[in-house]
């Protein structure tokens, strides 16, 4: 298990990080992002979407479920799972019919099936330190990856080597 303890200081510097990230992704990547309301989760995603190449809109797909992204060098599949209660839904949802495809699939609220995701994730948890306020008025955000398999430890130190300035941005 590799882990890697990052802090953003506005939605800019969210959107940033993902997109960074997104130049250590590989077709198949799944990301998992838990967080509060508001914590960042979809600022995350709409940088990963850039990094990609992807000009869409990026918007938390809560009540489809499910936004598919293409255009750059591979497809997102950006779920929402708020709404879901069972691992029952998943199918409905269309999770499984993108996973481990073609491109990446980025899941938030879905941290209450990770059995059911298996090891073959990172797990993204956003918090926000409400009592840590940036300059412009932001709360600070710590985003923590964490891996449960050996890709996921690869991706985690891609993503640590291009923060570094050692890898693709």
């Amino acid at each position: 298990m590799s882990r890697l303890e990052l802090d953003s200081r506005s939605a800019t510097e969210t959107q940033e990080l993902g997109r960074l990230m997104a130049g250590a992704l590989e077709p198949g990547d799944v990301l998992v992002l838990t967080g509060d309301l508001g914590a960042g989760k979809t600022q995350l995603t709409k940088g990963i979407a850039r990094g990609l190449g992807i000009d869409d809109e990026v918007t938390s797909p809560t009540f489809a479920l499910e936004a598919i992204h293409e255009g750059g060098r591979m497809p997102l599949y950006h779920f929402d799972l708020y709404r879901l209660h069972d691992a029952d839904e998943l199918g409905d949802a269309g999770l499984w019919d993108v996973l481990g495809t073609d491109g990446v699939c980025v899941i938030e609220w879905g941290e209450q099936f990770a059995d059911e995701l298996g090891d073959e994730r990172v797990d993204v948890l956003v918090t926000r330190a409400e009592d840590e306020v940036e300059a412009g008025g932001e709360p600070l955000r710590h985003i923590e990856l964490v891996s449960h398999e050996a890709r996921g430890d690869a991706l985690v130190a891609a993503v640590a080597d291009v923060l570094r300035g050692q890898g693709p941005a």
